[in-house]
């Protein structure tokens, strides 16, 4: 036995104090889903006892409730726009004080190395950030990425304390054709002990078994309270999502019942810094689920012991002896705002406020210098030109708040041969530029629904190969936001008359701010404002709906820098039918 655990069985025998003893707190029981008043005895960042105790150090909870610190069972860091070390500062702020990450956008770009720079960066704060490793660089042939990763390169993290397993396995049709490379990549990482995460978006019930036969125990691709209980009947850990792009909890939530709930917990995916900051996080998730009419208590357990038993947490989601000491304060189980917030027995938020000396800046990481520049060809207003040979033609149209699209068939405007956009129609042009390998390759399609009246939007956030991706009204402006973006190192931008409106560099990957979380939501809140003086759809986030239309994984009509994809063929197809 350590020296540590013996003074923890002592303290929690009482024959010696605590280090820590919070008191006068309701503490939340996720195992009986009950409000215990008693005092929680805390000995080298572990709970040791709940009940009576002494301790050095006294905490008075002045009669808060205290929950288990929130667990975000899937999240991409990168999504946020931020690094880890800023993310972490944002989370903790909401009681989240654990996520379980899929580092598979900068993974895409900067393959192990953007790994590294991920783990690295999250091991130097003090919340508990987890990776499970991206299944899937690149997604598909369809598309150009910076990097390729195989099951070899994927082993080589399984050492690392933090590493849990493969993440989200995206190409379904990959496992169900038994391809040999992502069948070694699930069962020699689940060999090594790894839990494998699933995405069957799109995926009918009767052909879901596929995914629980090889290993996958978990998808948070779910839209409707059917699917979520096909997956619920199969055994799968249903990941409720609410992101800033997708909004599922109140679609799923009827599938939530006494009977499943165990196997039911809280992701947030996707979600822009101007959102985390301003709804939340998983705390989100809880106030939505409570005001939708589900039970606290309940709604408490799956976003803590629930996303802590799936991932295999065992010292984590519950205030309870033997648990880690993460928890959080709170004066209602409705609002759950986090007035102090605990990691492993330490306060990192006290009155709502941070602890930022706890926190490292970006330059002390070692591996960002290596994360590889943008590197792609000079570009000309003439290659975003789409010539079309008569006006019957596919166009992708965007779904409001989901990442599913449509595939339409419509008349679109031909002037001398080419593809004219209609404000009047909301028919736009929309563009991919591979930045990786300067291939030259540029991917065009037209898109309804941004409503845009002037101009382009742009971004280097586009899922998940991460190439430029922008939508204009016009080629000029279009090539303008583009070249800027790559000038930059990455970014969003929105312009008009070739005159940029307003931008957020992300030089960390192209993905990534080096702002501080404060700086880069104040930048996206003007970047948004200036696109909705554009006239985009105020329904919808713009820059990251658009970051989706190029993720082909999800149905039904994408675009990547080798052109338009369908889903429901999984292939590349001509605009043009």
């Amino acid at each position: 036995m350590t020296n540590s655990l013996l003074r923890q069985i002592r303290a929690a025998g009482r024959r010696e104090p605590a280090d820590l003893v919070i008191k006068n707190g309701q503490i939340v029981n996720v195992f009986s889903r009950k409000i215990q008043q008693a005092d929680i005895a805390i000995v080298d960042g572990m709970i040791v006892g709940i009940g009576s105790y002494e301790g050095n150090n006294v905490y008075d909870a002045a009669g808060c409730y205290i929950l288990p610190g929130l667990i975000d069972g899937h999240v991409h860091i990168e999504s946020s726009l931020l690094p880890p070390h800023e993310f972490a500062k944002v989370s903790l702020l909401h009681g989240v004080t654990t996520a379980v990450t899929d580092p598979h956008e900068i993974a895409n770009v900067a393959g192990q190395t953007g790994i590294r720079y991920m783990i690295s960066d999250a091991e130097a704060v003090p919340m508990n950030i987890f990776t499970m490793l991206p299944s899937s660089v690149p997604v598909t042939t369809f598309e150009t990425s910076g990097a390729k990763l195989t099951a070899d390169d994927l082993l080589t993290f399984m050492s690392e304390t933090s590493v849990l397993g493969l993440a989200e396995v995206m190409n379904y049709q990959a496992v169900a054709d038994t391809d040999e490379e992502t069948i070694a990549k699930i069962s020699r990482i689940s060999a090594a002990g790894g839990v494998i995460d699933g995405h069957a978006a799109g995926i009918a019930a009767a052909d879901l078994a596929v995914y629980p036969v090889a290993g996958i125990r978990t998808d948070h691709e779910a839209v409707s309270s059917e699917e979520a209980r096909a997956r619920l009947d199969l055994g799968l850990y249903l990941m409720i999502r609410e992101g800033t792009v997708a909004k599922d909890l109140q679609a799923l939530l009827p599938a939530v019942t006494e009977a499943t709930a165990r196997r039911c917990l809280f992701v947030t995916d996707d979600k822009l810094i101007d959102d985390l900051t301003t709804e939340g996080s998983i705390d989100h998730c809880l106030r939505l689920a409570v005001k939708q009419g589900l039970d606290p208590l309940l709604a408490i357990q799956m976003a803590t012991l629930n996303a802590a038993e799936c991932f295999g947490l065992k010292t984590l989601g519950a205030v309870a002896p033997g648990y880690q000491a993460d928890f959080f304060l709170t004066e209602e189980l409705s609002t759950f705002k986090a007035t102090d917030v605990f990691i492993k027995g330490q306060q990192v938020v006290a009155a709502g406020q941070l602890r930022e000396d706890l926190f490292p800046t970006h330059n002390s990481n070692p591996f960002l210098a290596e994360l590889p520049p943008m590197n792609a060809q000079l570009l000309t207003e003439k290659q975003f030109r789409l010539p079309l040979k008569k006006d019957d033609v596919k166009v992708i149209q965007i779904i409001p708040n989901s990442l599913i699209t449509e595939q339409l068939q419509a008349s679109v405007p031909v002037e001398n041969g080419c593809f004219q956009p209609s404000i009047k129609d909301d028919l736009l042009k929309i563009a991919v530029i591979e930045r990786h390998h300067q291939t030259g390759n540029i991917g065009l399609g037209i898109v309804k629904g941004f409503q845009l009246q002037a101009g382009a939007l742009a971004t280097s956030v586009s899922h998940d190969s991460h190439n430029i991706v922008v939508v204009g009204a016009n080629d000029a402006d279009m090539q303008f936001a583009a070249a800027r973006l790559l000038e930059l190192g990455g970014g969003m931008i929105a312009v008009e008359n070739g005159k940029e409106l307003a931008c957020l560099p992300l030089a960390i990957g192209g993905l990534m701010s080096e702002l501080s979380y404060q700086e880069t939501a104040e930048k996206l809140r003007k970047l948004k404002s200036a696109a909705a003086t554009l006239g985009v759809n105020p329904a919808f986030d713009p820059y990251l709906t658009l970051s989706f239309l190029t993720l082909s994984v999800i149905p039904e009509l994408k675009i990547t820098d080798k052109g338009l994809f369908s889903f429901t063929d999984f292939s590349l197809t001509a605009i043009e039918a």
